[in-house]
Formats: C-alpha cells, structure tokens, sequence
C-alpha cells in the first residue's frame, strides 16, 4: 500500500484528553498509555482517531470492547460514544475491536478490594484509583462484575468527543470556516450556510490533526440517546433469528469437532480405547487433547456420535466424591485456621450473646451451573504461522495468551474475532473450550475447526457457583436487632479461577463474603467472618458471585431476628439502615407495594435488600400459598444506579435478574456423586417456568453519587425475598437452597 493512500500511523488514547475547566480523570493520569490498537492494518483511506473510533468510506465503526452475552453492552457503549460524536443511532455500526491493553477495564478489580461501596473516605478513593492502576498494567480486558458501564462511562465519552473536535478542526482546515461556526449533527459537519461534510470525507484531513487535551462533554440537557429509551442495535437480528452467535458460524473449507473430558475436574485420563470411533460414519480423525479426546468430523452430529462412542478410563475425582462430603468439609471450615477475613466487628458480639436468648441457625446454598443457552464453543484456523480464533469471551486477551501457549506462536500472530454469546452468566470468563480448539487446530492444520461441546459436556464441565454454608447467631431486645454474628464458609472463587489464569491475588476473598460484610445496617453489635473452604470442585463467578448466595444467607437470617423482635421487617430494616440511597429504595419498595396493607388471605409478603457492585436493591415479593402449592404473584424491585443510560434496557436487565435469581432458588442445584455432575441438561437443572413468571414492577433511583451497573444486583435479593414471603404466607422458615427441596410450587 502507497505511503499516500494510508492514514498516518499514530498513537493516541483519550485518556490524554480531560474535561474543560480542569477536571483530570484519574484513569490515564499515568505516564505511559497504551497504543492505539486500531492503528495496525489500517486500510486505505481509514482513520482510527481513537481506539473507539474508526473511520472509514463507508462511515464510522464504534468499537465496543466489553462483551456482549446478551446484556446489550455493543448498545449503551456506542451510545456512549455516539452520544458526543453526533451520530445517527440508525447509521451504528459497532466492532467489539481486537483484543488490546488499550481497553483495559479500570472498575473490575476495586470490586474485589476488602471497601465497602458506601465507603467514599480517602483511603477508599485512593484504593479505587490503585485498582484502576493495577488493571491498567495487566492491560485487564474484562468484562464482568456489573463494571461495563461505570468503566465506559467517562472514557468513551471522551473517545466521542475527541473524535468530534478533531473532525470539526478537520472542517475547518478543509473549508476555511472557524470552528466555532461549525456544528455537528447525524454523522456530518454542518457549515453555516447548511452544506453537510460527512465524517467520512473528512477522515484524511482529520487523520492529520493532533487530537486536543482539552474536551468539553456534552451536558445532560444536550444529551440525545442517553438517559432515554434506545432501540438496542442487535434488537432486530435477534429478534428475527438472524444474528450470527458463536456456534452459528460457517467458514469455507471447515470441519467439525468435539472434545470429552474427564467428568471428574482435574481427574485426568488413565486411557481410553476411540476403535468404535475410527469406524463411525463422517470421522475424519481422533486427536488427543489435554486431559481428553477430540473428534473432528464431516459435521457436528457425527462429531458427537462418535465421541460417545470412545471407552474412557478416567482418574479419580481431586475432591470429595459426593454433595455430602463437600458440604462435611465446609461445616468443618468454622475454625480459626481457616478464618479468611472478619470484615465487619462493630460493638463487642461475644458480650452481647452472652446470657441472652440466643437465636441461632444455620443456612445452606448449593453449586449452581451457569448452563448458558449456547455451549461453549470455538472456532480456529491454524493455517501458515497465523491463527485465528473465532468465539464468545470475556476475556480476549487471556484468551490469545493462552493460545500462544499452546502453539509457541507470538502474540502478534494470534487473531481473535470476537462473537457475541448466548448467555454466560460468568462462564466465559473461562478458556478452557478455547484451548481444546486451539489444540485441535493445531494437530489438524489448515482449515477451520469447529469445536462444539454438547449440553451434557457443558453441564459437567462447569465450573458453578461454589456451595456454601452460614452460622448465625444473634438477638434481639426491646423489639430491636441487637446482636447479629454471622460466619460463612465458602470455597475461594477468586483463588479458583485467577489460578487457571496464573495469576494470584494476595490477601482475603471478599467474595465469600460479599453481599453481607458491606450491608449498611448499623446493629449495635455485629460481625461478618468468612471462612475459606479448602478448593473442591473447581468454581468460578456466576451472576453476583458471592452475593448470589450472600444476599439469601445475610438478609434471611435478618428476616429471623426483626420477626423475633416482633418488628415490622420493612420498617426495622429501615431503623437499622444509615446509608441514604439505600434507605430511599427501602422506603420506595414499601411504597410501590402498599407494604402494610392486609395482603389477604393465604397470601405473603417478603422484603429483602442487599447492596451489591455498588447499587442497593430492596425487592418485595408476594405469594400465595395454593392447593398446588406457592404461586410468585408479583415482585416489586427499587434500585439505585446513580445514573439511568437507557431505561428500557435497565428495566430489562433487572427483570432478568429476578427471575434468574428467584428460578435459582425454587428450583435449582448441581449435586455430586462419584465426583461428577448429576445434573446434565436443563431437564434436571431447571428454571422458572414461563407460566410460574410473576409480574414485575421496578423503579430506578438516582441519588447515588457514582454511576453502576445494573446485569448482576437485581440477582441477591431475590432468593431472600422469596423465602420470607414463603414465611409470611406459611410460617415455615426454610434455611436451605433450593427451596422446592422444602416446599411445592404451583
């Protein structure tokens, strides 16, 4: 390609850039950025003024980094951008963009810092900035913990604005006319006199220009899309049925596979005998894979047939070989030699439950499976020193790393083209399918492998949402909390899952006790002490991780106490809660469902809060208890994001975290026996049924100072919630996950 027909070649982040009037953002304040990874292979006549923004002939191309598993994360960060850059919502075209230290993801690790979100103290300001510094160096693309909006939110502005003053300097330089007489609108500089200069014919000139240090953002009164009901961009492709997932790609030339690995995580493999295999119809070769066998094959079908027919000798299980023998190890745990952290010891507990009438119970929550609707799946071509990888992930660059591993090839030879996914739920924050394909590319070199796992590979091959049980003590006096003392014990997800990472993260797991230790209730005398498991079955984060199975286990137990002190549950709650924003989605729950009118008769109500990624959610369920057993009549959720993007999708997010949290905790659990999986397909791990769906009302709230997430908060409360209006209609307290293992649900 001529020197004169390709953009210049430069570096820029728009970290480089801040906020007119000398607001600095603390992100990019660091010496060194990252370079632009769009700047490599730049076609003829492209532009990339930002990493966000490339343009082209054909117009602008927003590159969305954070993974889209059905959340609509490509919608709210191109609309971010789009927002400031003044583009046509109809004309977005988004690129989820190559995987680059660039986007690294500066909200996701402070997550896991032992700081409360309602901590604004200087100390915790400074440990928020030290994480954002931390994923900065690790170069940390990720995308999880509810982070992809409050990590979008001023950077991609930025990017948007960057690009749009570049592009009106670009004007200007073209035309002659100051920049302060031109405006921007749909994609187009507009002179005075009404010509339109779109931003592609613009892109040389801009491509030249040194991008500003200075910015203005627009303010809300100005915004366009955000703060309003967007039409999600991938709305009409999958609703029609024709988006392109992961396991719907076709590639010339390509052949199928699929991969069995030991059922037992980490078992290994003594031997296996593929000759019924070699024989069956359409195999095209047997290949053996880290702790397995891969079969590729003329279609996916055969692929699957064959692979049932190989004969395995697996090892034995690196872990108790039963659900009973794991939950033996966690009631073990409540020892001072295996105290991870004690993050919350206000008062003096031990005096306080000492003469008094103790109440005490114990709580259980299962492993669940994250059984997203797509199973895991990967497409690789190994072909002439390059590999390219086409899947669903959350994280790109782990992925490439883990690649290069395997076949020796450099970094820069390893191409990933990342899909959108059909659920995750944290599962693909995992590569272990990736490396399964890679392994199979590179024994069968040359064309396209696609590997598919089948439901039941995907189902005994989770890595779920860990067991976990609490101890509670606690007591009430004058019709009040007095004392809450809560210990859980939970294998370490953090230590599970950055391990097969190789990373290590010093210091206690907040997980296993997130969604408790950080609650804002001010109870004269309480404590939070979280007891690490020793590893089991390998686990990772599900939706809310810790506070999944948290928010059951802190807020029912609480439940117990304010109905032993003969309080009212809503309005104790609210005595005990000092945090503002979390007070207002307490009060605005009672409000929304009339709590202390008469519910009638056989019918209940429960209310549950757990603040968690930041937002405080409170959520009210009511029942009825039928001759077919309990009916979920409706459910009322107020939250607090600080900040609403896109109404329409935030209500629809925290619809589905409702009923994926209260489905979970009717119904579901993953039991083991003889070390594997019972629970193989959906027909065994079963959800809430579309008929059982209740209605749904939510209100959003916007006093809190900083803006959050919204995929995973609605999950906490909803377990909890529905298991104290189990007790209001009935009297019967139940303390364990699932709850259909104690009750009947119509």
């Amino acid at each position: 390609m001529s020197r004169i027909g390709t953009i210049a070649r430069r570096s820029f982040l728009v970290g480089s850039a801040a906020i007119a009037g000398g607001v600095a953002f603390g992100y990019y304040a660091y010496k060194r950025s990252p370079a632009n990874p769009l700047l490599d292979g730049l076609g003829d006549g492209e532009t990339a003024l930002t990493p966000y923004v490339r343009i082209d002939q054909n117009g602008v191309t927003i590159i969305t980094p954070r993974a889209d598993l059905g959340q609509g994360a490509y919608s709210v960060q191109a609309a971010l951008v789009a927002e400031e850059l003044d583009l046509d919502w109809n004309d977005i075209k988004v690129d989820p963009g190559p995987p680059s230290a660039a986007y690294y993801n500066g909200k996701v690790l402070a997550e896991g810092f032992p700081i409360a979100a309602t901590d604004d103290g200087l100390l915790a300001r400074g440990a928020r900035t030290a994480g954002d510094a931390a994923g900065k160096f690790l170069g940390l693309q990720i995308t999880g913990g509810s982070s992809t909006v409050p990590d979008a939110y001023d950077k991609m502005r930025i990017a948007g604005a960057v690009a749009r003053e570049v592009l009106l300097l670009a004007a200007s330089s073209q035309t002659g006319i100051a920049k302060a007489d031109l405006r921007t609108r749909n994609g187009a500089v507009i002179t005075p006199d009404g010509k339109s200069l779109s931003y592609a014919s613009l892109a040389r000139t801009a491509a030249t220009i040194e991008p500003p240090t200075n910015v203005r953002l627009k303010p809300e009164a100005e915004w366009r899309y955000l703060g309003k009901p967007m039409r999600r961009i991938d709305i009409v492709s999958k609703s029609t049925g024709t988006a392109t997932f992961g396991i719907d790609l076709k590639m010339p030339g390509m052949v199928y596979a699929t991969v069995r690995s030991n059922p037992r995580l980490g078992g290994g493999l003594k031997g296996y005998d593929a000759n019924g295999a070699e024989k069956s119809k359409g195999v095209i070769r047997i290949v053996p894979v880290a702790g397995g066998v891969g079969v590729i094959a003329d279609n996916t079908w055969r692929a699957f047939r064959a692979a049932s027919l190989i004969k395995f000798d697996w090892g034995p299980a690196p872990y108790p070989a039963t659900s009973a023998a794991m939950f033996e190890t966690v009631a073990g745990s409540f020892i001072p030699g295996r105290q991870d952290s004690q993050l919350k010891n206000e008062g003096d507990v031990e005096s306080a439950l000492k003469g008094a009438n103790v109440i005490e119970a114990e709580y259980r929550i299962p492993y669940l499976a994250h059984a997203p609707l797509e199973p895991m799946n990967a497409m690789v071509q190994l072909k002439d020193g390059r590999l390219d990888i086409w899947t669903g992930t959350q994280i790109p660059r782990f992925v490439v790393a883990s690649a290069a591993a395997i076949t020796g090839l450099q970094p820069a030879n390893i191409h990933l083209h990342a899909q959108i996914s059909g659920g995750s739920f944290g599962r693909r924050l995992e590569d272990d399918y990736v490396r399964q394909a890679v392994e199979l590319a590179k024994a069968f070199q040359g064309r396209p492998v696609k590997m598919t796992w089948t439901r039941e590979e995907d189902m005994t091959h989770d890595f779920p949402r860990p067991l976990g049980m609490a101890r509670m003590r606690g007591a009430v006096k004058d019709g009040k909390v007095e004392a809450y003392d809560l210990g859980i014990a939970c294998p370490s997800v953090t230590a599970s899952q950055t391990g097969r990472l190789n990373m290590s993260l010093p210091g206690p797991d907040t997980a296993i006790v997130a969604g408790a230790w950080d609650q804002p209730f001010r109870i004269p005398h309480y404590r939070v002490t979280g007891y690490r498991v020793p590893e089991l079955v390998p686990v990772s984060s599900w939706r809310s991780v810790g506070a999944s199975g948290n928010g059951f286990l802190h807020d029912g137990f609480l439940d117990e106490l304010i109905h032993a002190a003969g309080a009212d549950p809503l309005k104790e709650r609210l005595r005990l809660c000092w945090h503002e924003p979390s007070r207002k989605v307490l009060e605005a729950v009672g409000e929304m469902s009339n709590w202390g009118s008469d519910p009638g008769k056989d019918r209940g109500r429960g209310v549950a809060f757990t603040l968690s990624f930041g937002v405080p959610v409170a959520e009210v369920v009511e029942v009825t208890n039928t001759p077919k057993g309990i009916r979920i009549d409706k459910v009322f959720v107020a939250v607090d994001v600080g900040k609403v993007l896109d109404p329409q999708n935030l209500e629809s997010q925290i619809q589905g975290g409702v009923i994926w949290g209260l489905g979970h905790a009717m119904n579901a659990e993953l039991t083991y026996a003889d070390g594997i999986a019972q629970q193989t397909n959906y027909h065994a791990f079963e959800g809430m049924r579309l008929y059982q769906t209740p209605r749904i009302e939510i209100r959003a709230l916007t006093s809190a100072s900083a803006i959050r997430g919204i995929g995973e908060p609605s999950v906490p409360p909803a377990a909890p919630a529905l298991a104290n209006a189990i007790f209001a209609a009935t009297g019967k307290r139940i303390r364990e996950l699932p709850l259909n293992k104690h009750i009947q649900f119509a």
